[in-house]
Protein backbone atom coordinates (compact mmCIF):
# COMPACT_ATOMS: atom_id res chain seq x y z
CA UNK A 1 0.00 0.00 0.00
CA UNK A 2 1.46 3.17 -1.27
CA UNK A 3 0.81 6.47 1.10
CA UNK A 4 0.60 9.84 -0.08
CA UNK A 5 0.13 13.62 1.21
CA UNK A 6 -2.10 15.47 -0.50
CA UNK A 7 -2.03 19.22 0.00
CA UNK A 8 -4.55 22.24 -1.21
CA UNK A 9 -3.93 22.84 -5.27
CA UNK A 10 -2.98 26.37 -6.61
CA UNK A 11 -6.04 28.27 -6.94
CA UNK A 12 -5.19 30.67 -9.33
CA UNK A 13 -7.58 32.67 -10.43
CA UNK A 14 -8.62 35.01 -13.07
CA UNK A 15 -9.33 38.38 -11.50
CA UNK A 16 -13.14 39.88 -11.74
CA UNK A 17 -13.26 43.17 -13.53
CA UNK A 18 -14.19 46.12 -10.90
CA UNK A 19 -17.03 48.88 -12.01
CA UNK A 20 -16.68 51.19 -9.58
CA UNK A 21 -20.42 53.30 -9.85
CA UNK A 22 -20.27 56.71 -11.17
CA UNK A 23 -20.59 59.49 -8.35
CA UNK A 24 -22.75 61.49 -10.76
CA UNK A 25 -25.56 58.79 -10.89
CA UNK A 26 -25.23 58.01 -7.16
CA UNK A 27 -25.61 61.70 -6.57
CA UNK A 28 -28.21 62.25 -8.76
CA UNK A 29 -30.71 59.88 -7.38
CA UNK A 30 -29.36 61.08 -4.08
CA UNK A 31 -30.38 64.99 -4.45
CA UNK A 32 -28.58 68.06 -3.38
CA UNK A 33 -28.14 70.19 -0.30
CA UNK A 34 -29.17 73.24 0.32
CA UNK A 35 -26.97 75.32 -1.72
CA UNK A 36 -28.41 73.38 -4.95
CA UNK A 37 -24.81 71.17 -5.06
CA UNK A 38 -25.38 67.47 -4.61
CA UNK A 39 -24.13 65.97 -1.46
CA UNK A 40 -21.56 63.39 -0.28
CA UNK A 41 -24.24 61.97 2.55
CA UNK A 42 -26.58 59.07 1.47
CA UNK A 43 -26.97 57.93 5.27
CA UNK A 44 -26.56 59.20 8.87
CA UNK A 45 -26.48 56.97 11.67
CA UNK A 46 -26.42 58.68 15.05
CA UNK A 47 -25.17 61.35 13.93
CA UNK A 48 -22.25 59.59 11.81
CA UNK A 49 -22.38 60.15 8.05
CA UNK A 50 -22.49 57.01 5.31
CA UNK A 51 -20.88 58.79 1.74
CA UNK A 52 -20.70 58.08 -1.48
CA UNK A 53 -16.99 57.18 -1.88
CA UNK A 54 -18.09 54.72 0.81
CA UNK A 55 -21.33 52.79 -1.29
CA UNK A 56 -18.31 53.02 -4.28
CA UNK A 57 -16.13 51.66 -2.01
CA UNK A 58 -18.44 48.48 -1.57
CA UNK A 59 -19.51 48.26 -4.57
CA UNK A 60 -15.63 47.74 -6.25
CA UNK A 61 -14.79 45.57 -3.75
CA UNK A 62 -18.07 43.45 -4.49
CA UNK A 63 -17.02 43.58 -7.92
CA UNK A 64 -20.57 44.02 -9.41
CA UNK A 65 -21.61 44.58 -12.71
CA UNK A 66 -22.63 48.31 -14.36
CA UNK A 67 -25.76 46.91 -15.24
CA UNK A 68 -26.63 45.51 -11.14
CA UNK A 69 -25.27 48.73 -9.55
CA UNK A 70 -28.38 49.81 -9.21
CA UNK A 71 -30.66 47.17 -7.50
CA UNK A 72 -26.48 46.43 -5.72
CA UNK A 73 -26.44 50.11 -4.44
CA UNK A 74 -29.72 49.38 -2.03
CA UNK A 75 -28.30 46.69 -0.62
CA UNK A 76 -24.89 47.60 -0.07
CA UNK A 77 -25.97 50.87 1.34
CA UNK A 78 -29.06 49.02 4.17
CA UNK A 79 -25.10 46.88 4.93
CA UNK A 80 -23.34 50.07 5.38
CA UNK A 81 -25.79 51.16 7.92
CA UNK A 82 -26.10 48.19 9.40
CA UNK A 83 -21.79 48.04 9.73
CA UNK A 84 -22.52 51.49 11.46
CA UNK A 85 -25.11 50.67 14.11
CA UNK A 86 -22.84 47.78 15.02
CA UNK A 87 -19.95 50.18 15.50
CA UNK A 88 -21.78 52.61 17.36
CA UNK A 89 -23.14 50.27 20.01
CA UNK A 90 -19.07 48.96 19.80
CA UNK A 91 -17.47 51.95 20.55
CA UNK A 92 -20.22 53.19 23.23
CA UNK A 93 -18.71 49.66 24.81
CA UNK A 94 -15.59 50.98 24.25
CA UNK A 95 -14.61 47.78 22.18
CA UNK A 96 -12.40 50.08 20.49
CA UNK A 97 -9.98 49.95 23.38
CA UNK A 98 -9.71 46.26 24.00
CA UNK A 99 -6.24 45.18 24.06
CA UNK A 100 -6.75 42.44 21.28
CA UNK A 101 -9.47 44.87 18.87
CA UNK A 102 -6.59 47.14 19.24
CA UNK A 103 -4.00 44.83 17.71
CA UNK A 104 -6.55 43.66 15.08
CA UNK A 105 -6.93 47.33 13.88
CA UNK A 106 -3.33 48.13 13.81
CA UNK A 107 -2.44 44.82 11.98
CA UNK A 108 -5.17 45.45 9.35
CA UNK A 109 -3.73 49.39 9.03
CA UNK A 110 -0.27 47.36 8.20
CA UNK A 111 -1.18 45.68 5.97
CA UNK A 112 -3.27 47.90 3.97
CA UNK A 113 -0.70 50.48 4.21
CA UNK A 114 2.41 48.02 2.67
CA UNK A 115 0.40 47.33 -0.21
CA UNK A 116 -0.52 50.39 -1.04
CA UNK A 117 3.13 51.56 -0.58
CA UNK A 118 3.87 48.83 -2.94
CA UNK A 119 1.47 49.89 -5.41
CA UNK A 120 2.51 53.40 -5.84
CA UNK A 121 6.28 52.04 -6.03
CA UNK A 122 5.64 49.49 -8.40
CA UNK A 123 2.46 50.15 -10.33
CA UNK A 124 0.52 47.90 -12.30
CA UNK A 125 3.05 45.32 -14.63
CA UNK A 126 3.20 45.17 -17.95
CA UNK A 127 0.95 42.73 -19.22
CA UNK A 128 2.74 39.33 -20.68
CA UNK A 129 3.05 39.62 -24.28
CA UNK A 130 2.08 37.09 -26.93
CA UNK A 131 5.28 35.80 -26.60
CA UNK A 132 5.47 34.86 -23.43
CA UNK A 133 2.10 33.09 -22.87
CA UNK A 134 3.36 30.90 -26.25
CA UNK A 135 7.02 30.00 -24.58
CA UNK A 136 4.85 29.17 -21.20
CA UNK A 137 2.22 27.05 -23.00
CA UNK A 138 5.13 25.48 -25.34
CA UNK A 139 7.19 25.02 -21.98
CA UNK A 140 4.44 23.11 -20.03
CA UNK A 141 3.07 20.51 -22.07
CA UNK A 142 1.77 18.48 -19.32
CA UNK A 143 -0.60 21.53 -18.20
CA UNK A 144 -1.76 21.64 -21.72
CA UNK A 145 -1.03 20.34 -24.93
CA UNK A 146 -0.20 16.92 -23.09
CA UNK A 147 -2.83 17.55 -20.13
CA UNK A 148 -4.29 14.11 -18.82
CA UNK A 149 -7.46 14.04 -16.48
CA UNK A 150 -7.46 11.17 -13.48
CA UNK A 151 -10.70 10.18 -12.37
CA UNK A 152 -10.96 8.72 -9.34
CA UNK A 153 -13.00 6.98 -6.58
CA UNK A 154 -13.12 7.29 -3.10
CA UNK A 155 -14.50 6.50 0.20
CA UNK A 156 -14.05 9.28 2.76
CA UNK A 157 -13.88 8.18 6.36
CA UNK A 158 -12.72 9.26 9.93
CA UNK A 159 -8.81 8.95 10.27
CA UNK A 160 -9.14 7.14 13.81
CA UNK A 161 -11.01 4.60 11.62
CA UNK A 162 -8.36 3.45 9.67
CA UNK A 163 -6.68 1.60 12.69
CA UNK A 164 -4.32 -1.18 12.00
CA UNK A 165 -6.80 -4.22 11.84
CA UNK A 166 -8.65 -1.67 8.70
CA UNK A 167 -4.80 -0.67 7.32
CA UNK A 168 -3.92 -4.66 6.86
CA UNK A 169 -7.37 -5.05 5.54
CA UNK A 170 -6.59 -2.48 2.85
CA UNK A 171 -3.10 -3.32 2.21
CA UNK A 172 -4.71 -7.14 0.84
CA UNK A 173 -7.74 -5.32 -0.69
CA UNK A 174 -8.07 -5.97 -4.43
CA UNK A 175 -10.29 -3.31 -5.27
CA UNK A 176 -12.10 -0.55 -3.48
CA UNK A 177 -15.59 -2.27 -3.37
CA UNK A 178 -13.80 -4.94 -1.09
CA UNK A 179 -12.23 -2.65 1.25
CA UNK A 180 -15.59 -1.35 1.83
CA UNK A 181 -17.06 -4.50 2.76
CA UNK A 182 -15.51 -4.91 4.72
CA UNK A 183 -15.77 -1.76 6.29
CA UNK A 184 -19.77 -2.29 6.38
CA UNK A 185 -18.59 -5.63 7.63
CA UNK A 186 -17.26 -4.15 10.69
CA UNK A 187 -19.91 -1.19 10.86
CA UNK A 188 -17.23 1.21 10.00
CA UNK A 189 -19.05 4.77 8.57
CA UNK A 190 -17.86 6.11 5.46
CA UNK A 191 -19.32 7.90 2.37
CA UNK A 192 -18.28 6.97 -1.02
CA UNK A 193 -17.68 9.97 -4.00
CA UNK A 194 -15.61 11.00 -7.29
CA UNK A 195 -13.40 13.03 -8.26
CA UNK A 196 -11.16 14.10 -10.86
CA UNK A 197 -7.83 16.22 -11.02
CA UNK A 198 -5.83 16.87 -14.39
CA UNK A 199 -1.99 17.07 -14.58
CA UNK A 200 -2.56 21.36 -14.94
CA UNK A 201 -3.39 20.91 -10.89
CA UNK A 202 -0.59 18.89 -10.11
CA UNK A 203 3.19 19.62 -10.12
CA UNK A 204 4.73 17.47 -13.06
CA UNK A 205 6.34 14.86 -11.42
CA UNK A 206 3.55 13.79 -9.74
CA UNK A 207 1.06 13.54 -13.07
CA UNK A 208 3.56 11.20 -13.84
CA UNK A 209 3.46 8.80 -11.02
CA UNK A 210 -0.11 9.12 -11.02
CA UNK A 211 0.00 8.10 -14.92
CA UNK A 212 2.19 5.08 -14.28
CA UNK A 213 -0.17 3.72 -11.75
CA UNK A 214 -2.04 1.17 -12.50
CA UNK A 215 -6.04 1.33 -12.68
CA UNK A 216 -7.36 0.37 -9.84
CA UNK A 217 -4.36 1.29 -7.28
CA UNK A 218 -5.24 2.24 -3.90
CA UNK A 219 -3.89 4.46 -1.85
CA UNK A 220 -4.51 6.82 0.96
CA UNK A 221 -5.11 10.87 1.63
CA UNK A 222 -4.94 11.95 5.17
CA UNK A 223 -6.72 15.29 5.53
CA UNK A 224 -6.42 15.86 9.26
CA UNK A 225 -9.30 14.18 10.78
CA UNK A 226 -10.61 12.62 8.02
CA UNK A 227 -9.02 10.33 5.65
CA UNK A 228 -9.60 9.45 1.77
CA UNK A 229 -9.19 5.58 0.95
CA UNK A 230 -9.47 6.44 -3.25
CA UNK A 231 -8.50 4.38 -6.15
CA UNK A 232 -7.29 5.60 -9.43
CA UNK A 233 -10.35 5.00 -12.09
CA UNK A 234 -9.19 6.05 -15.41
CA UNK A 235 -6.67 8.38 -17.07
CA UNK A 236 -7.76 10.21 -20.31
CA UNK A 237 -6.29 12.95 -22.61
CA UNK A 238 -8.11 16.12 -22.00
CA UNK A 239 -5.67 18.24 -23.65
CA UNK A 240 -6.24 22.38 -23.85
CA UNK A 241 -5.40 24.31 -27.01
CA UNK A 242 -3.24 27.80 -26.29
CA UNK A 243 -6.32 29.68 -27.96
CA UNK A 244 -7.99 28.44 -24.62
CA UNK A 245 -5.19 29.04 -22.03
CA UNK A 246 -4.12 32.45 -23.27
CA UNK A 247 -6.63 33.98 -20.45
CA UNK A 248 -5.14 31.32 -17.79
CA UNK A 249 -1.19 31.79 -18.68
CA UNK A 250 -1.68 35.78 -18.92
CA UNK A 251 -3.35 36.23 -15.42
CA UNK A 252 -1.01 33.70 -14.14
CA UNK A 253 2.01 35.46 -15.38
CA UNK A 254 0.84 38.83 -14.37
CA UNK A 255 0.48 37.81 -11.00
CA UNK A 256 3.82 36.26 -11.21
CA UNK A 257 5.46 39.82 -12.66
CA UNK A 258 3.27 41.18 -9.49
CA UNK A 259 4.78 39.02 -6.98
CA UNK A 260 8.74 39.50 -8.01
CA UNK A 261 8.25 43.20 -8.45
CA UNK A 262 6.84 42.97 -4.90
CA UNK A 263 9.33 40.67 -3.40
CA UNK A 264 12.32 42.32 -5.11
CA UNK A 265 11.24 45.44 -3.55
CA UNK A 266 10.98 44.13 0.00
CA UNK A 267 14.62 42.52 -0.54
CA UNK A 268 15.96 46.52 -1.38
CA UNK A 269 14.15 47.62 1.64
CA UNK A 270 15.66 45.28 3.82
CA UNK A 271 19.48 45.68 2.62
CA UNK A 272 18.64 49.55 2.85
CA UNK A 273 17.08 49.40 6.17
CA UNK A 274 18.04 48.69 10.32
CA UNK A 275 16.88 45.10 11.49
CA UNK A 276 17.68 44.21 14.56
CA UNK A 277 16.60 40.87 16.51
CA UNK A 278 16.07 41.36 19.98
CA UNK A 279 16.64 38.93 22.62
CA UNK A 280 15.15 35.97 20.51
CA UNK A 281 17.90 33.69 18.75
CA UNK A 282 14.75 31.39 17.80
CA UNK A 283 12.47 33.59 15.60
CA UNK A 284 15.77 34.94 14.11
CA UNK A 285 17.23 31.42 13.23
CA UNK A 286 13.67 30.63 11.94
CA UNK A 287 13.45 34.05 10.11
CA UNK A 288 16.64 32.66 8.62
CA UNK A 289 15.66 28.85 7.92
CA UNK A 290 12.30 30.82 5.95
CA UNK A 291 14.79 32.80 3.67
CA UNK A 292 16.61 30.17 2.63
CA UNK A 293 13.33 27.95 1.39
CA UNK A 294 12.19 30.86 -0.32
CA UNK A 295 15.55 31.07 -2.31
CA UNK A 296 14.96 26.82 -2.71
CA UNK A 297 11.44 27.54 -4.16
CA UNK A 298 12.56 29.84 -6.42
CA UNK A 299 14.51 27.48 -8.34
CA UNK A 300 11.97 25.04 -9.21
CA UNK A 301 9.49 25.58 -11.95
CA UNK A 302 6.19 27.44 -11.79
CA UNK A 303 3.20 26.15 -11.27
CA UNK A 304 0.51 25.72 -13.54
CA UNK A 305 -1.90 28.21 -13.68
CA UNK A 306 -5.65 27.17 -12.44
CA UNK A 307 -8.05 25.20 -14.44
CA UNK A 308 -11.79 25.75 -14.80
CA UNK A 309 -11.87 25.36 -10.92
CA UNK A 310 -13.30 22.41 -10.49
CA UNK A 311 -10.89 20.48 -8.56
CA UNK A 312 -10.06 21.94 -4.93
CA UNK A 313 -7.09 19.97 -4.20
CA UNK A 314 -3.85 18.38 -5.64
CA UNK A 315 -0.89 16.01 -5.26
CA UNK A 316 1.65 18.19 -3.36
CA UNK A 317 3.91 15.05 -2.29
CA UNK A 318 4.25 11.16 -3.25
CA UNK A 319 5.75 9.08 -0.53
Amino acid sequence: MKYFDFESAMHNRRARLLCPLLVTLVLAACGGSKEGKPSQSLARVNGDEITVLQLNEELQRAGVQSEQQQAASKQLLESLIDRQLLVSEATKEKLDRDPKVVQAIERAKAIILAQAYLQKRIGAPVRPTAAEVSDYFQKNPLFFAQRKQFDMRQLVLATDSLDAAAKTQLDSSKSLDEFAAWLDAHKVKYARAQVSRTSADLPPEMSTKLESMPKGQLFIVREGARSLVIALADIKDAPLTQEAATPQIEQFLFNQKSKLAGEAEVKRLRAAGKIEYLNNAEVKAGTEAKADVKADAKATPPAAPAGDGSNERGVAGLK
